[in-house]
C-alpha cells in the first residue's frame, strides 16, 4: 500500500480519479459475477454484461491514466 492512498489526497482531480477507479472496479466484479454459472439466471443477457464489463474496464483505464497524469506532473514540480 502506497502512503499515496492511506492518506486523503489534497487534490480534488485525485479524489475524483479514485472514486471513480473504485467505483468502475465494484461494478467490474459485480458485472463477472453475473456471468458465473451460479450467479447466471435464463434472463441474462450476455451481449449486455459484456458491453458493461468493457465500459468499466475502459473507466478503470481513465482513472488510472488520471493518476498517473496527476502524481507525473506533481512529482516533477
Amino acid at each position: 500500500n502506497s502512503t499515496f492512498f492511506s492518506q486523503k489526497p489534497k487534490s480534488e482531480l485525485v479524489r475524483t480519479s479514485l472514486r471513480l477507479l473504485t467505483s468502475s472496479a465494484y461494478r467490474l466484479q459485480s458485472e463477472c459475477k453475473k456471468t458465473l454459472p451460479v450467479e447466471t439466471c435464463p434472463t441474462t443477457d450476455i451481449q449486455l454484461v459484456t458491453q458493461q464489463v468493457i465500459q468499466c474496464a475502459y473507466d478503470i483505464a481513465k482513472a488510472a491514466k488520471q493518476l498517473v497524469t496527476i502524481t507525473t506532473k506533481e512529482n516533477n514540480n
